[in-house]
């Protein structure tokens, strides 16, 4: 494992349409081809039927309150088709959506259908029918079967996904990450009376470009509301706080785009466990997705066309929400592709619908789709990878699971 350090990082980034030099034995001559494939995994556990609201479904009003979106309420829903919207933060996404290059699809799972994190992120990561299946990732594994291809993982600890035998670099932001303000917010009035550390306090604030925002909360009105609070982001201020997802997107793609640059990368965010409050938690957490989505189409035009990002969760939320406005552990979920090569335009999936004996033991959507088949189906077409390797090495004893077809741009 090599670190990427933070000077030649920040010299890639300046160099602009420079070829990178990190990975100079990894070319289009030595792999093939020039494509690029980017996994981003959305830790916690992402509702996807808030961020791809089943509208035309008839029991999903019923079940989902005053969480439900559409095309007509209030907050109006993108809308993709006669059943489904995307979350109106989604607002990039919905442009690449008409542009056919970004594609939701629905009731999708790891083949570990149970509610708990780790395991089914285990699961995700390493390939295997089971958590724990594999001490290494199948995309390292996959990384390894593209004749010895470089990766890059955008992390601080090397992820499991790309664990294994391929020569993967890491590299983590050098600057620290803001602090969350909500944090913040209650911390306030600690600090604040304390004589001693009120000031150094005040100034931290001041360099997280939170003074502000912190009096807003204080003095009441919508900039101290809860919906203020849970989206990290004061009244009348949108979009003046950095999100780190977008900077590591960036920054993904930044490296990617060089010719020389890593075909494989992995990129991944915290947050999404939505026990309570979820309509303003997402609409906060979507926001910097979308906004990720942009940066790094953004820093990586140049491949743009020859990239798929699979934005990927390791499992959906129950049907119908609790008592707090908020959504538990649950099956089937939503996961997203997005760039220039994918066959976008429409909604993937089969739909298993949200009527009680339609739900998984009456409480979850009942996934209809291995997320290994999406893997697969972008591996076998878009990297070049054939269906005995997947089967045996990438997916081990995975033969019977067909690739998903009809992804990517032909």
């Amino acid at each position: 494992m090599t670190k990427v350090t933070r000077r030649r990082f920040l010299g890639t980034l300046g160099a602009g349409a420079a070829t990178l030099t990190l990975w100079p034995g990894i070319s289009a001559a030595a792999t093939g081809s020039e494509t690029r494939l980017l996994v981003l995994l959305l830790r916690g556990g992402l509702d996807g039927l808030h961020a791809v609201p089943p509208y035309g479904d008839p029991d999903y009003a019923r079940l989902r309150g005053p969480l439900a979106l559409a095309p007509d309420s209030a907050q109006p829903a993108s809308k993709l088709d006669g059943t489904f919207a995307l979350h109106p933060a989604l607002a990039f996404a919905a442009q690449l959506f008409g542009r056919g290059e970004f594609m939701p699809l629905v009731a999708v799972a790891p083949p570990y259908w149970g509610r708990s994190h780790f395991d089914a992120q285990d699961c995700v990561e390493n390939g295997t029918a089971t958590p724990y299946g594999a001490q290494t990732g199948w995309l390292n594994r996959a990384a390894a079967a593209l004749a010895g291809a470089d990766g890059l993982a955008i992390a601080n600890v090397m992820p499991l996904m790309m664990r294994g035998p391929a020569n993967i670099q890491t590299w983590s932001p050098p600057l620290p990450m803001q602090v969350n303000p909500i944090l913040l917010q209650r911390l306030e009035p600690l600090y604040g009376e304390d004589p001693q550390l009120a000031a150094a306090f005040a100034n931290a604030l001041q360099s997280q470009g939170q003074g502000e925002s912190m009096n807003d909360m204080q003095s009441g009105g919508a900039a101290g509301s809860n919906d203020a609070m849970e989206q990290n982001v004061p009244a009348g201020k949108a979009g003046t706080l950095p999100g780190r997802l977008p900077a590591l997107m960036k920054a993904a793609g930044s490296f990617m785009a060089g010719a020389d640059g890593p075909r494989v990368g992995f990129v991944e965010d915290y947050g999404w466990d939505t026990h309570a409050n979820e309509a303003a938690i997402l609409g906060r957490k979507l926001k910097e997705l979308d906004d990720a989505f942009a940066a790094f189409h953004g820093a990586a035009v140049a491949v743009w066309p020859k990239t798929v990002i699979v934005a990927v969760t390791e499992f959906g939320r129950t049907a119908a929400i609790n008592g707090t406005n908020g959504t538990d552990h649950g099956t089937g979920g939503a996961m997203f592709l997005a760039g220039g090569a994918v066959r976008g335009g429409r909604v993937g999936g089969k739909w298993p619908g949200m009527a009680a004996n339609q739900l998984f033991e009456q409480r979850d959507i009942r996934a209809t789709t291995d997320l290994r088949a999406i893997f697969k189906g972008i591996l076998t077409g878009h990297m070049g990878l054939g269906e005995a390797v997947l089967a045996q090495n990438v997916f081990p004893n995975s033969g019977a699971l067909a690739p998903f077809d009809g992804l990517l741009r032909a």
